[in-house]
């Protein structure tokens, strides 16, 4: 078995060989472990623990989706982080964060998601990968079927949106999910926020949204 650690924004360990059934036994033993995430893929397993730039970066995009979806009047359920996986598929990961806008109305009575079952997979996931190095998750998202991915690596925020005919990714200017939303804006608060605060930003977030929905 050989092991691959690298401390930075996250640290990560990879595991190899393990098989679905390890994966499975270790999910459940680790479902208590605050704060990791995991995700498996051709008995690739990477177990990543979020350090403080990461997990301030996942709760601050979080927190701007809310606040859009809010004053643009969108239906949303957050499922955090989620355990995503299908047996059939020996495929698995968590999300740092992952939403049904859509499909919320699909979703909104379900306490338990499981895909396994028939579930559909959340509208959007997002990423934070600021540690390079870490495994592709793109293949376990694109075989899960989950329609679009937000990565911000630190300094970059790009959008992807799944290609239904090979189910891998393209790298799109617009969001699925919040089609008024224009992409630059978000690096631009992550910094700002930086600067004056979170606070003074979530302030000046909800004003440009209220702006947006009245030019449309």
């Amino acid at each position: 078995m050989k092991t691959l650690t690298q401390p930075q924004a996250e640290n990560y360990m990879i595991l190899y060989p393990i098989s679905w059934e390890t994966f499975r036994r270790m999910s459940e033993e680790l479902r208590e472990s605050s704060g990791k995430r995991l995700a498996y893929n051709g008995c690739y397993l990477e177990i990543m623990s979020p350090l403080m730039e990461h997990e301030n970066n996942n709760w601050f995009i979080a927190r701007l989706i809310f606040i859009l979806a809010e004053e643009w009047n969108l239906t949303i359920k957050s499922v955090g982080s989620l355990t995503l996986k299908r047996d059939d598929l020996q495929k698995a990961i968590e999300p740092d964060a992952c939403f049904y806008l859509r499909n919320e109305p699909l979703m909104r009575n379900k306490q338990n998601i499981d895909l396994n079952q028939g579930d559909i997979p959340p509208d959007l996931a997002i990423e934070i990968d600021i540690t390079s190095g870490s495994l592709d998750k793109f293949p376990i998202y694109g075989a899960l079927g989950v329609p679009e991915i937000w990565r911000y690596d630190g300094r970059v925020l790009r959008f992807y949106g799944l290609n239904q005919d090979n189910k891998n990714y393209d790298e799109i200017k617009q969001s699925l999910a919040l089609p008024w939303l224009e992409i630059d804006m978000i690096p631009q608060w992550l910094e700002q926020r930086l600067i004056i605060g979170e606070t003074a930003v979530l302030k000046q977030v909800r004003q440009w949204a209220k702006e947006q929905k009245s030019r449309l």
